[in-house]
C-alpha cells in the first residue's frame, strides 16, 4: 500500500474508532507509521486529509449500494436500499456521523449525490408502475429522512447508553415511511 493510501486508510480507521470530534493527525500518523510532514506533503492539511477521507467513505458507501443485489420489484428494491443504508450506519456509526456532518456543512461530495440519484431512480421506477402515492421528490425525501432517522439511533446509542435499536423499531420507521410513499392495495 502506498503512503497516500495508507494515510487515507488510517484516517478512516481513526474516524471509525474516535469520531470526527476526536480526529487527530497525530493518531493518523501513528497508525500509518509516517511523520506529520509526510501527511502534509500528501494532503496539504488536516482538513485536506479529512475531506479526502469523507470522499472515500462516501465512495465506499456508494460502491456498497451499487454492488448490492437489487430486486426487480422497485418497491422491494427501495426497502433493500433503505436497509443497506441503515446497515452502513450501524456498522460504522462514528464514520456515518462524520459523513452526515460534512454533507450538512455544505461539502460537495459527488459520491453522496450519486447515492441520492440511486434513490431517485428507485422512486421513479415505483412511479412508473403507478404505485407512488406522493410526488417523486416527496417520496425520496421521506425515504431518505426515515433512513437517516433510523441511522441516528445507532449514532446516538452510546450517548443514550442504550443498546442498538431493535429490529422492530427499524422496521416501524421504514414501514411508516412506506405507508406514506406507496399506494395501498385498497387504493389501487
Amino acid at each position: 500500500m502506498d503512503t497516500r493510501t495508507a494515510l487515507l486508510a488510517a484516517a478512516l480507521k481513526v474516524l471509525e474508532d474516535q469520531g470526527e470530534a476526536r480526529f487527530s493527525t497525530r493518531a493518523v500518523c501513528a497508525l500509518a507509521e509516517v511523520t506529520a510532514p509526510t501527511l502534509y506533503h500528501h494532503y496539504g492539511s488536516a482538513d485536506g486529509l479529512l475531506s479526502a477521507a469523507m470522499a472515500e467513505a462516501f465512495a465506499q458507501f456508494l460502491q456498497g449500494k451499487q454492488a448490492a443485489t437489487q430486486s426487480a420489484d422497485p418497491v422491494i428494491a427501495l426497502r433493500e436500499g433503505w436497509d443497506d443504508y441503515v446497515r452502513f450506519a450501524a456498522a460504522r456509526p462514528r464514520l456515518y456521523a462524520a459523513m452526515m456532518s460534512r454533507v450538512l456543512g455544505g461539502a460537495h461530495i459527488p459520491a453522496a449525490q450519486q447515492a441520492y440519484a440511486l434513490l431517485i431512480a428507485r422512486v421513479e421506477a415505483i412511479a412508473a408502475q403507478g404505485r407512488l402515492a406522493v410526488p417523486v421528490g416527496v417520496a425520496a425525501d421521506l425515504a431518505w429522512a426515515s433512513a437517516n432517522a433510523a441511522s441516528q439511533l445507532y449514532v446516538t446509542a452510546t450517548l443514550r447508553n442504550a443498546q442498538a435499536p431493535a429490529a422492530a423499531t427499524l422496521e416501524g420507521i421504514r414501514e411508516g415511511a412506506m405507508r406514506v410513499i406507496l399506494i395501498s392495495p385498497t387504493q389501487g
